[in-house]
């Protein structure tokens, strides 16, 4: 009984893997297509690749989409750790339900309201104080920082929830000035959540669609909103171009920090 659960769980396992990763595979060899035809072979041809780095649109696109993600992700890592610090060392004080609730709505919110009442507020900012005079690159950020910040909050809190405060309370017992205790003590505990935040805000930031969809204005596109615009348009080998090189830049960063953790592994192992 055990074995053929085993087999079916397997069977259903690879059915999964397969559903996921062949399209992905099929993507990246039709991207090497000769044919301007996505779906007919035409032949083996990196021309798609060419005419891609060839195309100022995608990389002003992409430019646009980096520096947004850079700032987002930095902004998000700092309003989001004093955040997760509010609710995980401060257990009481006023208007804490009402916090937390900030905090979670933007994990829960659906991106379509979350755009539209971003917009409607930018829309009503412009018409009391003049500001922002055209939606662009701040507004995306702004955009991307107010539901960035609610993933890094968590992720910091849940970080600081199994720490525990023994070195903090010891550090104050000793008359560490509770900044220094924050920047020496507090802070270090808090780095790998603060990276894990971090990246997860970039890739947040990098792939959203929808809000910056609402968000935005003229001379301000998106990579993932110039990769939408191209479809509605018809498919094209260069958008599989693209898509392979962003899968390749993933799996080499994932790759690089697999190795990265299994040489700490072995060092750690090898002071042991």
């Amino acid at each position: 009984m055990t074995g053929k659960r085993s087999r079916f769980l397997l069977t259903m396992l690879c059915f999964g893997m397969a559903f996921l990763y062949i399209p992905i595979i099929l993507m990246m060899i039709y991207s090497f297509n000769y044919s301007k035809l996505v779906p007919v072979w035409g032949g083996f041809s990196t021309r798609w690749y060419t005419t891609l780095f060839q195309s100022e649109e995608v990389w002003a696109a992409t430019s646009l989409s980096l520096k947004i993600a850079v700032m987002n992700a930095t902004f998000a890592v700092m309003l989001g750790t004093l955040a997760g610090l509010a609710l995980a060392r401060i257990h009481r004080f006023r208007g804490r339900t009402l916090f937390t609730g900030m905090i979670s709505a933007p994990l829960v919110m659906p991106e379509v309201i979350t755009g539209l009442s971003l917009l409607l507020l930018f829309i009503t900012l412009n018409q009391m104080i003049g500001w922002p005079a055209s939606r662009g690159i701040t507004t995306i950020t702004i955009a991307h920082i107010t539901f960035s910040m609610a993933y890094v909050a968590i992720i910091i809190q849940s970080r600081l929830a199994g720490t525990g405060q023994d070195l903090e309370e010891a550090a104050l017992d000793l008359g560490a000035k509770p900044f220094r205790v924050l920047w020496d003590i507090t802070l270090p505990q808090l780095a790998p959540g603060m990276v894990a935040g971090w990246l997860l805000s970039f890739t947040l930031s990098l792939d959203d669609l929808v809000i910056a969809s609402f968000v935005t204005g003229p001379g301000a596109t998106t990579l993932p909103m110039l990769i939408y615009s191209r479809i509605r348009l018809g498919l094209r080998p260069d958008i599989n171009a693209l898509a392979t090189i962003i899968i390749l830049v993933v799996t080499i960063g994932v790759l690089l920090a697999g190795w990265i953790m299994l040489r700490q592994q072995k060092q750690l192992a090898n002071r042991q």
